[in-house]
């Protein structure tokens, strides 16, 4: 027993996960029961699926297997108590996966968690008829007692690991619209004028800047307000291209940032608007398909409103230089021009 826990206790050491420690724990059962196969399932459901199995001999439990659970062996053990048997034909006659896989002799143990809950069984079988020692089954025992230890701590890992995740979104993500918030944007404007240095182009920014958003929470009240801003959201996501992030920094204050084209020759000075060439085009592209993309009517309760459409600035920058706060104060700038020229036309018509 004792060069068993030994290396038991190496593979536990060793293993970085389930079938690290299962496979060299089957070859250990295998070598203790004499039985030809030894494997480790699982129990999903209405089927059983063997996960790992070790075949010497001619009976083969080949791994990937699925059964219906109420056809196998391991629930009637379960079902009876029944931890072995040396005849199946005898035992369960019935059972049409035992004959097809011409079982003979059988040895089981189930998979628990601490609280009960049945994850699989760990099995061995052979073709012949043969005995099995009282030690082989406690070593069973053991095995399977270890085995769902650690199914028990990855799955405690992964449920960890989904929580940062779900942690990080939560923190990247503005909760009204699930657009990505400031600090995302930040972050992604940071890595575009990093790529941007290395590839000698430009960084486009833009501020999308609801008119007259006020006047829609004064008049259909917030609730109505907030469905504004999520329709408004979906429809500069759609507008974007796939290259480019939409977020909301708060209020009705959206921002647009995307990869922008190679800035030409003395087009801007570092950190600077772009005047010509193929990256100012690029940034008024942007800005007329944003600003399209926020036109039309909106559900507001009852009423379709039509809305004219918000004040859009975007500018293609110079990455030398440039910082996110000032990349995002510049489109301010020019978004305010926008929202003037809007408010002119307005004011003349």
């Amino acid at each position: 027993m004792d060069p068993i826990l030994a290396e038991l206790s190496a593979s536990l050491q060793a293993a970085k996960s389930v079938e690290q420690l299962t496979r060299p724990l089957l070859d250990m059962l295998g070598a203790v029961t004499g039985l030809e196969s030894t494997y480790l399932t699982a129990i999903d459901a209405d089927l059983q699926h063997v996960r790992y199995a070790r075949n010497v001999g001619a009976l083969q439990i080949p791994e990937g297997l699925s059964v219906p659970w109420s056809d196998t062996l391991c629930k009637r053990a379960l079902d009876e108590g029944r931890m072995t048997t040396s005849d199946v034909r005898a035992c369960w006659p019935d059972s049409d996966a035992a004959r097809q896989l011409g079982i003979q002799t059988y040895v089981s143990a189930p998979i628990r968690t601490d609280d009960g809950l049945l994850l699989g069984t760990l099995c061995g079988a052979s073709a012949h008829q043969q005995s099995v020692a009282p030690q082989a089954e406690s070593i069973l025992r053991l095995f399977s007692s270890v085995i769902a230890g650690f199914i028990e701590r990855e799955q405690l890992v992964a449920q960890l690991r989904q929580a940062n995740a779900q942690l990080m979104a939560y923190a990247l993500t503005d909760p009204l619209t699930g657009l990505p918030n400031r600090r995302a944007l930040y972050e992604e404007l940071d890595r575009l004028r990093s790529r941007a240095l290395r590839e000698g182009g430009s960084v486009l920014v833009g501020v999308v800047d609801l008119d007259g958003f006020k006047g829609i929470n004064d008049t259909y009240g917030h609730q109505q307000g907030d469905a504004f801003l999520q329709e408004i959201a979906r429809r500069l996501a759609i507008a974007v291209r796939a290259s480019d992030m939409v977020g909301r920094l708060g209020g009705d204050e959206f921002v647009l940032i995307g990869p922008g084209p190679a800035l030409a020759r003395g087009d801007a000075a570092p950190g600077q608007d772009a005047e010509r060439g193929d990256a100012q085009e690029a940034a008024r592209s942007l800005e007329d398909r944003a600003s399209a993309a926020t036109v039309g009517r909106y559900q507001l309760g009852d009423t379709a409103q039509p809305y004219e459409g918000a004040s859009v600035g975007v500018v293609a920058l110079d990455p030398r230089g440039l910082t996110a706060e000032e990349a995002v104060r510049l489109a301010d700038a020019r978004m305010y021009e926008i929202k003037r020229a809007r408010k002119a036309v307005r004011t003349i018509h």
